[in-house]
């Protein structure tokens, strides 16, 4: 099923706090990834879509955000075995083609 309309963001409330393995072998948690002007959070896998349609777009963003003092993550929530391009080894390759920071 989707969505047929998108929520409304709710800018101000904190983040809980993860601890998250990262495609460079560390793991992360909100301390670690947040900015001293806020966090961009972004759910993205492999095969999206409208990611792989916006991957340039969504490095550059993040870069610039990074130069702003915004701290960036991108997470895959899926599910390795119903969706294997979005295993841990492809995330990696993934971020690395791209240059994820």
């Amino acid at each position: 099923m989707v969505a047929l309309e998108t929520p409304i963001c709710d800018f101000g409330w904190n983040a809980p706090d993860f601890d998250l393995l990262g495609t460079d072998g560390r793991n992360y948690q909100f301390d670690d990834i947040k900015g001293s002007k806020g966090t961009l959070v972004m759910f993205i896998c492999n095969h999206c879509p409208y990611v792989l349609h916006l991957q340039d777009a969504l490095v550059a963003v993040g870069n610039k955000y990074l130069e702003l003092g915004i701290g960036v993550v991108a997470i895959s929530s899926n599910d390795v075995v119903a969706y294997p391009d979005d295993d841990p080894v492809k995330m990696e390759q993934f971020a690395l083609h791209l240059g994820f920071k």
